[in-house]
């Protein structure tokens, strides 16, 4: 077994998991290397009990662990699992499994052909799912040896160009009337799927985490969906966000409704002070003006 720099066999020895991964893998013939990344393979990093590990078994047939799930059933009973097709890329395919056990452990399987670790050793930069972060845990064939270390710069934002932050802030406000309009038809289901899932995940977090970001001198890699938000996010922002969601009731939801735009505009302002760029007043300014009236309009109504 060879390890990175920094990284000793003791401190891998000292987890049970770890260990059992070792154990099994050191028994599959087809196995001749093994990596795990991600959130567990990077020195410091926050994990707790629900933390999963993420684990590149390199192997001289994919097909095998990719047809057959019983391998999976040496770490324990499984509860639920995704499987991805196989992905051709470069001439080689590719494949994971994301798999559930029972006792509470998840690990995340990626399944490399040999073929495709020996490319990523021989190109100059290693991929941002190395890049972020590795161990290596088991290496048959040295494999490795020539892998470069990580720099755990992978998937930390950089400055958004000004292009990009007026986009973000005309496609969220876009997305604000298509909200005002399913509210006004009483269709919550939908209402609520674009102002909690459009307007929040994909224009709204990217404008808070560009914020976090102007704090913290780019250099904060991101949770997806937002996780661990609330630990850096400011205060005050994370309680108006907070105050943005709400349940079933469509009043509530318009309130909630403008309530996501009140704190996007607070936000993409001071991120337009910082980066001197300017926060698009007259847009935001015509939009709420026709989602009020939408808002005002009679059900049944013909025309505006």
């Amino acid at each position: 077994m060879t390890t990175t720099p920094g990284n000793d066999s003791d401190s891998q020895g000292s987890e049970p998991v770890l260990d059992q991964l070792i154990q099994w893998a050191e028994q599959q013939p087809s196995v001749r290397a093994m990596l795990l990344t991600s959130t567990r393979a990077v020195p410091g990093a926050p994990t707790d009990l629900f933390s999963d590990y993420d684990v590149i078994l390199v192997l001289r047939d994919i097909q095998p662990f990719h047809s057959e799930r019983a391998w999976q059933e040496a770490f324990g009973r499984v509860l639920a699992l995704y499987r991805d097709p196989l992905i051709p890329d470069r001439g080689l395919e590719h494949s994971a499994y994301v798999t559930q056990f029972e006792d509470g452990l998840k690990i995340d399987f990626s399944l490399w052909p040999v073929e495709r670790l020996k490319q990523i050793v021989a190109e100059p930069q290693l991929p941002a799912e190395l890049d972020a972060g590795y161990q290596i845990l088991l290496d048959k064939d040295h494999l490795t040896d020539a892998l470069k270390p990580p720099g755990y710069k992978a998937y930390i934002p950089t400055p958004p160009a000004e292009a990009e932050y007026q986009e973000v802030l005309e496609v969220f406000f876009l997305e604000a009337i298509y909200v005002a309009k399913l509210l006004w038809r009483d269709d919550l289901m939908a209402a609520k799927h674009v102002l909690d899932g459009y307007m929040k995940q994909e224009h709204l977090l990217p404008m808070l985490q560009w914020h976090v970001e102007t704090e913290h001198q780019w250099s904060v890699k991101p949770g997806p969906y937002g996780r661990g938000l609330k630990r850096r996010l400011r205060p005050d922002l994370w309680a108006w966000l907070e105050r943005s969601y709400t349940g079933a009731e469509v009043e509530a939801n318009w309130a909630a409704l403008f309530e996501t735009i009140g704190l996007m505009r607070c936000v993409a302002e001071e991120v337009a002070e910082r980066l001197g760029y300017h926060y698009p007043e007259d847009l935001e300014r015509r939009v709420m003006a026709y989602v009020q009236k939408i808002r005002n309009l009679r059900r049944g109504a013909t025309h505006l």
